[in-house]
């Protein structure tokens, strides 16, 4: 107690004297075994804590898609994205836009756990050291230090629990948007693919279609002009991929479409035709006596 009482070249010195005591190991003796009796420990803590169900979840949830594992969530991200679709990756718009933020959210991840794990390992070195200088002039066994670590080690475990389940929020809701806008895309009626599919093909040398043109499509297919655009961008790079197996479409769109031209041209021209009608709007009958 009179250590704090002189100067810090005296304390370092009875400080050191004391540590130097041929006492001092009696003394640190008893007085553990006091602080022992008089539960003034470290209470409470389990040496062997049984793992987590919840924790487990998590971590099966980010294995499971792409996020965590050996590999940083490489060849799962894919493996977990191509179950997903149930159909395999063919390098579309969506598929990439989908990978694009599973590999942010990968990263972050990633990122958020080592600056984790390096604080819980810095800190829990900072708290030793600071233990064991401290056990030179007070009783602190080995025990307690243990103890204090397995204290550390929960804390920060339930830092990463926070992020897991965070990181498994994020992925979930990017997976609902994903399956949402591909819903979307599927719900297309009947009625707006034949019309978007009749303009790709009517217009084939150059099927890129103003914003005009893309707002009329949108009104007739009853959908919004982003999935018109989305549309036409998905049509032309599936196209491009397999002409061979759009051609037998684009042949038929063709054909319908110089029927309808047709159609139309004999309409027209029965139009055209004179005919005089009767009071009654119908055309006149000539009749001849006997």
């Amino acid at each position: 107690m009179s250590l704090t009482g002189g100067s810090l070249d005296q304390a370092q010195a009875r400080k050191h004297a004391l540590n130097c005591h041929r006492m001092k190991s009696a003394l640190f003796g008893v007085l553990c075994e006091i602080k022992e009796k008089s539960a003034l420990n470290i209470q409470g803590v389990q040496q062997d804590d049984p793992p987590d169900p919840h924790t487990m979840r998590l971590d099966n949830m980010l294995l499971a898609e792409g996020v965590a594992g050996p590999d940083k969530g490489g060849a799962s991200a894919a493996a977990a994205l191509a179950a997903a679709e149930g159909t395999p990756d063919d390098g579309s718009l969506e598929h990439a836009d989908y990978r694009e933020k599973l590999a942010q959210i990968r990263q972050i991840y990633h990122v958020e756990l080592d600056k984790c794990e390096q604080t819980c390992s810095e800190f829990t070195s900072h708290v030793t050291n600071l233990l064991r200088e401290q056990s030179r002039t007070r009783p602190i066994t080995p025990n307690e230090i243990h103890q204090m670590v397995a204290i550390i080690h929960r804390k920060f475990s339930a830092i990463e629990m926070q992020l897991k389940q965070s990181t498994c929020e994020a992925v979930m809701i990017l997976r609902s948007r994903f399956l949402d806008a591909r819903r979307k895309r599927r719900n297309f009626s009947k009625q707006a693919v034949e019309i978007l599919n009749e303009y790709f093909y009517s217009h084939l040398a150059n099927p890129y279609p103003t914003e005009e043109v893309k707002e009329e499509l949108a009104k007739r297919c009853s959908i919004t002009v982003a999935q018109v655009a989305n549309w036409f961008g998905n049509k032309r790079i599936r196209y491009k991929k397999n002409i061979t197996k759009f051609q037998e479409e684009a042949n038929s769109y063709t054909m319908k479409t110089a029927v309808d031209a047709a159609s139309v041209s004999s309409l027209s021209s029965q139009s055209d035709s004179p005919v005089t009608p009767n009071s009654e709007g119908y055309p006149a009958i000539s009749y001849t006596p006997d």
